[in-house]
């Protein structure tokens, strides 16, 4: 009969709270440590900002660049080419008002088979003159 070996007994920090971390507070995410990797650096006591300056030059702290402070403003737009499915699927006829649709400028790309009147807040040079060559006029509205 072969003689067995006891279990071999392994605690593995178990009842131990903080698992050999210290304090309890110590050992959760970045903030316990001042954030990952080199975040925090020259903002606290601990770290000499002379030392970083030489090592990792001057261009380390503070900002850089511009930025533009108004980037413009996005309209959801329609060219001519869906203007015509619009008005194929809607079946409008004479008049049509795009800012009850939704859109705000109209664009000039495509051909419009409609003679339409057409309001809307906003559109190109192109799209007018479109729409007046096929017997349609465009209101350009302030909304």
């Amino acid at each position: 009969m072969k003689s067995t070996t006891p279990k071999k007994k392994n605690k593995g920090m178990r009842g131990y709270k903080s698992h050999g971390w210290g304090s309890k507070k110590k050992h959760r995410n970045s903030g316990s440590r001042g954030g990952f990797g080199m975040a925090g650096t020259g903002k606290r006591a601990d770290t000499k900002k002379p030392t970083i300056i030489n090592e990792y030059g001057n261009t380390y702290f503070g900002r850089r660049g511009f930025v533009v402070p108004n980037k413009g403003i996005e309209y959801k737009a329609i060219n001519l080419r869906d203007l015509n499915i619009l008005v194929e699927k809607k079946s409008i006829k004479g008049e049509i008002n795009l800012m009850d649709y939704g859109y705000k400028k109209l664009l000039g790309s495509g051909v419009l088979r409609y003679p339409l009147k057409i309001t809307v807040e906003l559109a190109s040079g192109n799209a007018i003159e479109k729409v007046n060559k096929a017997g349609g006029s465009v209101k350009v509205e302030e909304e």
